[in-house]
């Protein structure tokens, strides 16, 4: 029999062999579903909680809303693709409008209201917080709905267009090659929104995403229409005289067959063992191997991503060399025990000393994940067609639903359990959030201090050069005012709770702002008096007079940004002091930070804004250096971090080996299938007056 399986199986090759031209169409839609699925939910929650200081508890539980909401509309769009009869197909349709829809709310995701002039308006911290919070679900609900619209068909599609038991797996490989080429970009796209052109010299990374996801969309709409306008539906006529089925029926149904169970089961306690920790493997060469440097951790990511995305593509070629030999189920656990072995080489590869040395468990990883998943998706659609062998129906979108929607809610439940793990190594975004809020009022003075440099000594002052000036002045004064309102109500928020629970902390931290607000109204009045004299000025310019006014500005304009950084800075002070009394094993770790954070504040306080610009910037250079290794972590954070991402998919491995084991549709029997199946569509063919299938274009 197994030599008949071969032979028939050679004498259909030539009409189930997939054009190159297909093949790289229908791979490219891999973006959608291995990059962009991924890129938002680990980037949400990694710049979420670093970046937005949002808790990583509470971002965990809104990620697995939208993955709910996934139990519903994975269902729904696989049943109504099946059931889709339009003149360009029953999946194409869906590809274009759920292409469009992924661009434009993976757009609107990265544009989360921030900034003081926001925060205002709530009257307290948590409170703006929580509007933050809202505004993400409801962007990822928008998003990841669009998402099912595009993938739930777009993996149905994939098991129609060849019915051959490896051509599949070469289909899917081809779809892991290319989402897995541009799933790289997770970590770049960590780097390059952290890139000053993207972010701005004050920004965070959640401002570079702004931009960097307009760059995104612009690509996913043209492809969203190549998809539509060059894939191909073999077999579409059959499929239209099949009957319409009931979408309960179907769910039944699907959920009935044991080989469909047994490898969703597989695939699901696997993929959620990894998502668990998926985030965590972010912040460690962030926090643990840099010590709290965003930038070289960044760096370190990308270059990891890269080389993730190498591997995966190098992966394709063995995965379809091993697989015809060994079959997909024996593939499938050298896959699982290829991932356990990366695990364990963690304990020894994550190493400060040696950064790179990361890179061996990626390249392990990478290798038996692409296996993993790309069999998955190949093994479904030779349980469809066992199926439509015994149901004469082909309906692999309920399938393929179903199937994923077992992977979105190992990912929901790992996005929920990944915050509350980062909770549990009592990770601090606070800390890391205002050190951010230092470092970028520094930055934004470096920048203004480098921009007046050249100014400052010039001797000829031009009308370009006082337009210049005059533009720089209307800046310092909008943002004088607005860090002015931004005091006032901050520090009315502080005497309400003042009223209440008076403590020595509030104290300070009411005398802080007082200082401030007084600071800033005196800068604003200042400015106010330069308005009729800079506007006075008129052609041929008095260059004295404007050099004058220049130095006026330039001290005026550093001034308001220097009492941000203080403002921050000893916030971030008060903030170390909690957490060392409230911490009873890390004193020696805030003993150290607060020493460092006490010279930055004896620094500023120092500074003062009339200084020539060349000391101003020295001194802000020295600051910048001793920011960075405010965002250390806890020793116990660091240990924590590591032990829960290296051994809890070690743990949830040996169930999926377990499931993968009574998985029984054996590479014989699919070819025993396959036959049968032609034999039977060959006879239904003549039955109908046709000698061959119809292909729609």
């Amino acid at each position: 029999m197994n030599q008949k399986g071969n032979v028939a199986n050679k004498s259909i090759e030539s009409e189930d062999h997939v054009k190159f031209s297909q093949l790289a169409a229908y791979g490219s839609g891999g973006i959608i579903p291995i990059a962009l699925f991924n890129i938002a939910g680990m980037l949400v929650g990694l710049m979420g909680n670093i970046s937005l200081g949002l808790s990583a508890f509470w971002l965990g539980f809104i990620l697995i809303i939208p993955r709910l909401w996934d139990a519903v509309s994975d269902p729904i769009v696989g049943h109504l693709s099946d059931n889709a009869r339009t003149r360009w197909g029953r999946r194409r349709p869906f590809l274009l409008v759920g292409g469009i829809l992924v661009a434009v709310f993976f757009v609107l995701i990265w544009w989360i209201p921030k900034g003081d002039l926001v925060r205002v308006w709530f009257p307290s911290d948590a409170g703006f917080q929580a509007f933050q919070l809202v505004y993400i679900l409801i962007s990822l609900l928008l998003f990841f709905t669009a998402c099912t619209i595009f993938e739930i068909p777009h993996g149905a599609l994939g098991m129609e267009m060849t019915t051959d038991y490896h051509e599949r797996t070469r289909l899917f490989s081809a779809k892991s090659f290319v989402g897995n080429l541009f799933a790289m970009s997770t970590p770049w796209l960590f780097a390059i929104a952290s890139l000053e052109v993207f972010k701005g010299p004050g920004g965070t990374e959640v401002d570079g995403m702004r931009y960097v996801s307009l760059l995104i969309a612009a690509i996913l709409i043209p492809l969203s229409f190549w998809w539509f306008f060059s894939l191909r539906e073999p077999g579409f006529i059959r499929v239209t005289k099949q009957k319409k089925t009931p979408f309960w029926k179907n769910m039944k149904h699907t959920a009935s067959n044991k080989n469909f169970i047994m490898l969703t089961l597989t695939i699901f306690t696997l993929a959620m063992g990894f998502n668990f920790v998926n985030l965590l493997g972010s912040y460690i060469p962030i926090f643990y191997i840099f010590g709290g440097d965003k930038v070289a951790g960044a760096y370190l990511l990308g270059i990891n991503g890269t080389i993730w995305a190498i591997t995966g593509l190098l992966a394709v070629f063995p995965l379809n060399w091993i697989s015809p030999k060994l079959g997909k189920r024996n593939t499938l656990i050298i896959a699982i025990l290829l991932m356990c072995l990366a695990q364990l080489s963690k304990i020894v590869c994550y190493n400060p000393s040696h950064p790179y040395l990361i890179i061996i468990p990626t390249i392990l990883l990478s290798a038996g994940m692409l296996i993993f998943f790309t069999l998955g998706a190949s093994m479904v659609g030779d349980i469809c067609d066992e199926d439509d062998l015994k149901t004469g129906f082909r309906t692999e979108g309920s399938f393929y639903s179903i199937f994923w929607w077992f992977i979105k809610m190992g990912t929901a439940l790992a996005s929920f359990v990944a915050g509350a793990l980062i909770v549990l190594t009592l990770f601090d975004q606070v800390q890391v959030t205002k050190v951010d809020d230092i470092q970028g009022s520094i930055r934004e003075m470096r920048s203004k201090v480098q921009s007046w440099e050249g100014i400052s000594t010039l001797n000829d002052m031009n009308n370009s050069l006082y337009k210049r000036i005059n533009t720089q002045y209307t800046e310092a004064l909008e943002e004088s005012k607005d860090y002015s309102i931004y005091l006032e109500k901050e520090s009315q928020k502080w005497k309400n709770l003042a009223i209440k629970t008076f403590t020595k902390s509030q104290s300070q931290k009411s005398e802080v702002m007082a200082k401030a607000i007084s600071s800033t109204n005196y800068t604003i009045n200042e400015l106010e008096k330069l308005h009729d004299p800079l506007k006075n000025i008129t052609a041929p310019i008095d260059t004295s007079q404007l050099k004058i006014i220049t130095k006026e500005v330039i001290r005026l304009t550093l001034q308001t940004k220097l009492e941000k950084a203080r403002v921050n800075a000893f916030e971030l002070m008060m903030h170390l002091e909690t957490k060392s009394d409230e911490t009873k094993n890390s004193k020696e770790h805030y003993t150290e930070l607060m020493q460092n954070i006490a010279e930055v504040n004896i620094r500023l306080s120092k500074m003062n804004a009339s200084e020539s610009l060349e000391i101003i910037d020295q001194e802000l250079s020295i600051i910048e250096s001793k920011i960075v290794p405010l965002k250390k972590q806890t020793p116990y954070t660091l240990f924590m971090m590591r032990a829960v991402e290296i051994g809890l998919p070690l743990f949830l491995s040996i169930f999926s080996v377990f499931f993968v084991l009574r998985y029984s549709l054996t590479e014989k029997r699919s070819f025993e299938i396959k036959e049968l199946l032609r034999l039977r569509n060959l006879e239904r063919s003549k039955e109908n007056g046709n000698d061959s299938e119809s292909t729609i274009n």
